[in-house]
């Protein structure tokens, strides 16, 4: 009994080239996307730290935003609320922070340039990247140094309700900006490497975070200026 084998579709060959453009030596160019080479697949390729990186800044807002009411409501709710004088020096850290995001800044069109092969050297970028994580550093002394100035004249975590507000929304602050300080290194690491492995959309949401921290320090500041 003679059984049937259907024959198997035609392929268009014009649509198989467009798809799967030849080269001399063969192999697996096709799939390899056209004016790109594996670099081009790596930009367009998917990236979780571009939306878990929006999800993170989500939810550091609203753990402020929880704070800024606490420190409302328990402002009006009793009759010890004194003010505080805020350190000077705190001022000069909002400096700090504001100019270590312009450094980022261009630590980020370096990197990108380099990555891009753009005519910027590794060490360009690093330095930037340096500079940029020094002052973050320096922010966090100058933290440290407020903190210390605040306890020379008295006022403690449990002083009164406007010193633990002070040192709880700056501690928290700090704590995050130590996180973005390693989000630096980090970038740093993958830069250095033999074979740079660092991808824009890294270096990207570290940026994104960091300029975050210095809008949330501005904030802060006018909160602590306002209410303590």
């Amino acid at each position: 009994m003679a059984t049937t084998v259907p024959e198997p579709p035609v392929i268009d060959s014009q649509l198989l080239s467009r798809l799967s453009p030849r080269t001399p030596g063969g192999g697996s160019a096709g799939l390899i996307p056209g004016g790109g080479g594996l670099r081009a697949v790596a930009d367009r390729s998917p990236e979780p730290a571009r939306t878990g990186i929006w999800v993170a800044l989500a939810a550091i807002a609203m753990a402020f935003a929880a704070l800024t009411s606490a420190l409302i409501v328990r402002q009006g709710s009793g009759n010890d609320w004194h003010h505080i004088l805020i350190p000077r020096l705190l001022y000069l850290n909002s400096a700090i922070l504001v100019l270590s995001s312009l450094t980022l800044e261009f630590a980020r069109k370096k990197v990108a340039s380099y990555i891009r092969r753009g005519g910027v050297t590794r060490s360009q970028a690093m330095q930037w990247l340096g500079a940029t994580l020094a002052l973050g550093l320096a922010f966090v002394v100058g933290q440290y140094l407020a903190w210390l100035q605040l306890r020379s004249e008295g006022l403690y975590l449990a002083t009164n309700p406007n010193s633990s507000f002070f040192y709880v929304l700056t501690a928290v602050h700090a704590v995050h900006v130590l996180g973005g300080l390693g989000g630096l290194l980090r970038v740093i690491y993958l830069l250095r490497a033999p074979v740079p492995i660092l991808r824009k959309s890294t270096m990207d949401s570290t940026s994104y975070y960091w300029h975050f921290m210095g809008m949330l320090w501005i904030y802060l500041l006018f909160v602590v200026w306002l209410k303590l």
